[in-house]
C-alpha cells in the first residue's frame, strides 16, 4: 500500500512530480526491481517446479516448458499492448479526444482534458497545430495501457507468491519470503504507482488500482493458509499449476520492465537529451536489479 500510493501522494511535492528528473530516477530503480523479480525470482522458481523429480519424466523433463511459456507470455503481452493501443487510438480519434493531423490549425475551441497535466486544457484558436495534442494524447494513451497491463502482470505474480507463503510450513522459508516480499512488493508498487500517476486516471480509478494491487498478496496468503491442510506444494498438480503461472508472470514482467518501462523512458526525448540523467537512471536500474538479485540468496 505504501509503495503504490507513494508516487500518487507525493505529486504535490515539486521534486517528485513526473516532469522532474528525480521521478525518472526513482521509476528506473523500480523498473530494475521488476526486471530482477522476473529474471531472478519468478523464472528460476518456475524452472525448479517444472523440472521437479515429482513430475513425470515425459513430457516435463523432455521439453523446457518454462522458457516456452515465458516466451509465449511475452509475445501475448506485446499483442495485448499493441492491439489495445490501436483500439483506443482509433476509438478516441473518432470521438475527437486525440486530434487527427488533418485538423491542422482549424481545431476551434476543442478541449484536450487530461493531456500533459491532469488539470490543463488545450484550446485551439488557430495558433496551435493538431500534431502536438495528438502526440500528447497518444503518449497519455500509452501510459494508460502500460498501467493496466503492468497491473495485471503484478497481480498474477502477487497472488502466486502469497499462496506459496500462506501454504508454507517451513519457518526458514517463511522468514526469507517475508523479507523478499516486503522489499520487492513495495518497489513494484512504486513502479506501478508511477505508471498510474502518468496515466492521469481519475481518483476513483487510481484508488481502485492501488487497492487491488495492495490486497492481492494478502488474499493469496489467506488462500494459502485456508488451503494449507489440502495444498501440498510438492504435489504434481500444484507444481504444474504454480510453475506455469510463474512462467507466464515472468514473461509478462520481463517484457513490461524492458519494453514499456526502461526502453520507453531511455529512448524517450527526456533521457535522450540529457546524458547525465541517463547515467543516473542506469545506476538506479542497476541498483534496483542488484538489490533484488541479492534477495534471491535468501528467497
Amino acid at each position: 500500500m505504501i509503495g503504490v500510493c507513494l508516487p500518487l501522494v507525493t505529486r504535490s511535492i515539486p521534486a517528485l512530480s513526473p516532469q522532474r528528473s528525480l521521478f525518472v530516477i526513482v521509476k528506473s530503480f523500480a523498473a530494475g526491481i521488476i526486471l530482477a523479480t522476473g529474471f531472478m525470482h519468478v523464472l528460476p522458481d518456475s524452472f525448479d517446479m517444472l523440472t521437479s523429480s515429482c513430475l513425470d519424466d515425459n513430457p516435463w523433463h523432455k521439453f523446457p516448458f518454462t522458457g516456452f511459456v515465458a516466451m509465449l507470455s511475452a509475445i501475448v503481452t506485446l499483442m495485448v499492448d499493441s492491439l489495445t493501443t490501436s483500439f483506443y487510438s482509433k476509438k478516441q480519434s473518432t470521438t475527437g479526444v486525440v486530434l487527427p493531423e488533418s485538423a491542422g490549425a482549424a481545431v476551434g475551441d476543442q478541449e484536450m482534458g487530461a493531456v500533459g497535466r491532469g488539470h490543463s486544457h488545450f484550446h485551439g484558436h488557430g495558433h496551435h497545430h493538431g500534431s502536438k495534442p495528438e502526440v500528447e494524447g497518444t503518449q497519455l494513451l500509452r501510459y494508460r495501457v502500460i498501467a493496466m497491463v503492468l497491473e495485471v502482470g503484478i497481480i498474477v505474480h502477487s497472488v502466486v507468491i502469497g499462496l506459496s507463503l500462506g501454504a508454507s510450513n517451513n519457518t526458514c522459508t517463511i522468514k526469507g519470503l517475508v523479507a523478499a516480499l516486503c522489499f520487492h512488493q513495495m518497489f513494484e508498487g512504486m513502479g506501478l504507482g508511477g505508471c498510474i500517476l502518468q496515466a492521469e486516471y481519475k481518483f476513483i480509478k487510481k484508488a481502485a488500482m492501488a487497492f487491488f494491487f495492495s490486497v492481492t498478496t494478502p488474499f493469496g496468503i489467506a488462500l494459502g493458509i485456508a488451503l494449507s491442510t489440502m495444498y501440498r506444494d510438492d504435489s504434481p498438480r500444484a507444481l504444474i499449476t504454480v510453475g506455469l503461472l510463474n512462467a507466464c508472470s515472468a514473461g509478462l514482467l520481463i517484457y513490461m520492465a524492458l519494453v514499456d518501462l526502461l526502453a520507453a523512458d531511455f529512448m524517450g526525448p527526456k533521457l535522450q537529451g540529457n546524458i547525465r540523467l541517463q547515467i543516473k537512471s542506469y545506476a538506479a536500474v542497476l541498483l534496483g536489479a542488484g538489490g533484488m538479485s541479492l534477495m534471491a540468496k535468501w528467497a
